[in-house]
């Protein structure tokens, strides 16, 4: 800990994270695999667990909803975070379109409030950082029918990429069948719908290069 820290703050700290310990001593029973220290916070959801591989040092912050049912599972490599309130849903809580999964490597952390919607499969590198409330839709409704519903046309699902070493600001939306390269800077609000090349720094709604990095 940082040595300014004093030492009732510190006691408070070391207080929240052995509980986090302790649900997470409980709910690793019931994932596929749980490798090292896995801290849970309060009111995680966690479903279908046996879909679900954590590696060390994983985290579920408070609130977070974690739906583990999907055809490749969920998962998250050593050191990663998962920010309170995030939600990961690469099916519907019923069944119904059964989605693909995610991955995402070590050391990298998703902020708060995000929407990871993984059924359409999604790959984040290591070292990447998600700033809060972005969304990720690794999906897109078919309408080229104006005979019928757009609900009943399905959907294709294309996935997305993030390269590793990537920092992502708040606010983002990245659409599906799109890559961000590696080193790249995405800037908060940004909406992504086409692919980034490697280490550039985007900002904007309109995907323009800014410069490169």
């Amino acid at each position: 800990m940082h040595s300014e820290i004093s030492n009732i703050d510190k006691f408070i700290i070391l207080w929240n994270t052995g509980r986090k310990f302790s649900r997470g001593l409980i709910r690793r029973l019931f994932l596929k695999k749980a490798s090292g220290l896995f801290l849970v916070g309060k009111r995680v959801s966690i479903t279908h667990g046996k879909h679900i591989v954590c590696g060390r040092n994983v985290k579920f912050e408070d609130y977070s909803e974690i739906h583990g049912l999907c055809r490749d599972g969920l998962i998250f490599g050593d050191y990663v975070t998962i920010g309170r309130g995030v939600m990961i849903r690469p099916s519907s809580y019923y069944g119904g379109d059964y989605g693909s999964g995610l991955v995402i490597g070590e050391h990298s952390s998703i902020g708060p409030y995000a929407y990871v919607g993984c059924s359409g499969k999604i790959v984040i590198g290591k070292n990447v950082m998600f700033g809060p409330k972005c969304s990720l839709f690794a999906e897109n409704h078919n309408f080229s029918d104006q005979s019928t519903s757009i609900k009943s046309q399905g959907v294709n699902q294309k996935g997305i990429t993030v390269e590793d070493d990537c920092w992502i600001g708040s606010n983002v939306i990245i659409l599906d069948g799109v890559t961000i390269g590696k080193g790249s800077v995405i800037a908060a609000g940004t909406l992504i719908s086409k692919d980034v090349p490697p280490g550039s720094v985007v900002m904007d709604k309109r995907n323009r290069l800014i410069r490169d990095r």
